[in-house]
């Protein structure tokens, strides 16, 4: 069956089918308006990427009134909050925290009117146009739920907010601040991500990999310019540029496994500034996407082949070679444990009827995996999915009557409500299944 024939079949009874009946999802209901209240006020003050001070601060205060043991200041602006209760599992769940630099367009009543300048140096305004709102909101809601209920669970929860996740740069910035070394380093790591394209109330998973590794690479092609109206005399840079671009495709269609995804998209293309004048450089920017780091090496070596090669065969110089550079640290690949997940959303599946789904993996980026690469033989991850868009406004896409629009939109405005409540009771709920009482 077609992803898109479940999608709409979830979305007619994401909502209209109970989920079971407990007392966890009586409190929860309990303490939503709170929690929307929460997610309206972080709406309207997103901040970016390691600027996320007041975000951490309101949050990090509200861990200390539960009874949390909260650090401040991990990575950068990161929050560490440990609840001890005695032995078991350490479990640690993550929250994003960081904005986009995107101006608002939803109209919302608590749309964001926040202006900052993000590391491109160019004052823009800020929006949460990934929904990290809802993730922290829900983040919230679970370490409620789970102070509320410690004769319930044993063992040492450990609850993060990560900054930085749009850079792909702040898991990363958080392990190298000690976080497994400074805490309690755990055995098991979940999240979740809201979803554009699927129906609020949906839940939806991948095993193994989830999510692709990204690169960004850069592509300097020096040439010998001069005027357009004598090109003997010069070394085009233009030509081999578009050369590298054409024969960069062959990696994926001739040199990849078929049955290893992988994606080359050469995003930008900069040279010369007049009709007539030959450049002495063009630019290449690409992104690259994979799973494996098989597949990877495969990837950005064949690029600096490929670059070197097709100059050598335009005659350049020595001197004139391309020069490629892969930005470091990149963004791995998120892996979700197979075992691992097969048993979270069996929980989840019983609990939520008719609304829990294996998806395809996609080649999007998200720096989760980091915590997992950490130390693979000793933690299980795992990352899923959580509907985001009004019911209404899904079945009128389905009838093609109005496009979806994506995450990082200026357009995006969640059913934020289906989102926490849904996500915060999946969390909770598979934290329990997780850390059980001896005995119970």
């Amino acid at each position: 069956m077609r992803l898109a024939t479940i999608l709409v079949g979830a979305s007619a009874l994401a909502l209209s089918v109970p989920a079971q009946a407990d007392d966890l999802r009586d409190d929860l209901a309990q303490d939503m308006p709170d929690l929307i209240a929460l997610y309206q006020d972080l709406h309207a003050h997103p901040e970016l990427s390691f600027q996320e001070h007041k975000t951490a601060a309101k949050l990090a205060e509200r861990a200390r009134a539960l009874g949390f043991e909260v650090t401040e200041g991990v990575g950068k602006t990161g929050v560490v909050a440990v609840m001890r209760n005695g032995e078991g599992p350490t479990v640690m769940l993550r929250a994003d925290m960081d904005g986009l630099p995107v101006v608002e367009q939803t109209g919302l009543p608590f749309a964001s009117k926040q202006i900052g300048i993000p590391e491109s140096g160019v004052e823009t305004g800020i929006m949460h146009a990934c929904g990290h709102d809802t993730h922290m909101a829900a983040w919230v809601g679970v370490a409620q739920l789970l102070a509320e209920r410690k004769d319930e669970w044993q063992g040492t929860l450990v609850m993060i907010l990560q900054p930085a996740e749009e850079l792909g740069l702040g898991a990363l910035a958080m392990l190298e601040d000690g976080l497994y070394t400074r805490f309690p380093k755990p055995e098991y790591v979940l999240a979740f991500h809201d979803a554009a394209q699927a129906p609020a109330g949906f839940i939806g998973y991948s095993k193994g990999y989830a999510l692709a590794n990204v690169d960004s690479v850069d592509i300097s092609v020096p040439g010998v310019g001069g005027h357009g109206a004598y090109p003997h005399t010069t070394k085009d840079p233009i030509v081999v540029a578009s050369s590298i671009v054409m024969r960069l495709q062959t990696l994926v269609s001739r040199e990849s496994n078929p049955l290893d995804p992988a994606v080359i998209t050469v995003g930008s293309f900069h040279a010369g500034a007049k009709h007539n004048i030959i450049p002495d450089e063009a630019k290449l920017q690409l992104t690259v996407r994979s799973y494996s780091d098989e597949s990877r090496k495969l990837l950005l070596d064949g690029i600096e082949r490929i670059a070197m090669a097709e100059a050598q065969a335009a005659g350049m110089p020595e001197d004139k070679l391309p020069k490629v550079s892969v930005k470091d640290p990149y963004t791995p690949s998120t892996y979700n444990n197979p075992d691992f997940t097969d048993q979270v959303m069996g929980g989840l599946i019983e609990r939520f009827p008719n609304r829990v789904f294996e998806v395809p993996s996609v080649m999007g980026g998200e720096d989760f995996g980091q915590f997992r690469r950490a130390d693979p033989d000793n933690i299980q991850s795992l990352i899923f999915w959580v509907g985001g868009v009004p019911q209404d406004r899904f079945e009128a896409a389905a009838r093609g009557e109005v496009e979806l629009v994506s995450l990082h939109s200026p357009f995006w405005a969640p059913d934020a409500k289906t989102v926490i409540e849904t996500a915060t009771e999946a969390m909770a709920a598979a934290t329990l299944d997780l850390m059980p009482r001896s005995g119970g």
